[in-house]
């Protein structure tokens, strides 16, 4: 659903913790909908999280937990249908959890594989990384997407036909370095 851009690693930050600064990150999600005629795109909010930097690539972790409630599209209805009970039920699941297990380079990526925990269920996923940067002192930009995540797997299996089964997501992360 959405092109690769190739990957751009400029240089590895200090090594340290980083707090993800919810301001200024966000994820875009991006499905298709009405028996897959249509495209739907929305965004979430970061609430919390943390860049764990180390000297080498493979020793990096992240954690992030998104707020499900700020699901925002072009259409007030959809919003109140994503997060009622049949789907997002951000009354009963208010955070979805991301917490990674590991980091691999291959030929042309950088993915960085992971736990995603939503309605109760962890499910394995794998996030490519698009770009890292340390633009200056004391900060990181990320972005990075997940492609072709299965909804049903996370236990959200409502509204079928008229919404997608499949979805990408697509990070901009901005974080700064932490004192603790």
């Amino acid at each position: 659903m959405t092109a690769e851009p190739a990957l751009q690693i400029r240089e590895l930050p200090d090594a340290g913790a980083y707090r993800i600064d919810p301001e200024r990150s966000g994820v875009t999600y991006v499905s298709r909908h009405m028996f897959g005629l249509g495209t739907v795109r929305a965004a979430f909010r970061v609430s919390s999280g943390l860049l764990y930097v180390s000297s080498t690539l493979a020793k990096c972790r992240a954690s992030a937990t998104i707020d499900a409630a700020s699901f925002t599209s072009a259409s007030g209805r959809r919003d109140r249908d994503v997060k009622g009970r049949s789907l997002l039920n951000v009354a009963a699941f208010p955070g979805i959890r991301f917490s990674s297990t590991g980091v691999s380079e291959e030929t042309d990526a950088i993915v960085l594989a992971g736990i995603v925990a939503m309605h109760d269920v962890a499910t394995a996923v794998q996030v490519k990384i698009l770009s890292w940067e340390a633009p200056a002192p004391g900060w990181v930009h990320v972005t990075a997407q997940a492609t072709h995540l299965d909804r049903y797997s996370f236990g959200i299996t409502g509204s079928r036909g008229l919404v997608g089964r499949y979805f990408d997501l697509a990070f901009r992360i901005v974080a700064v370095r932490s004192e603790t």
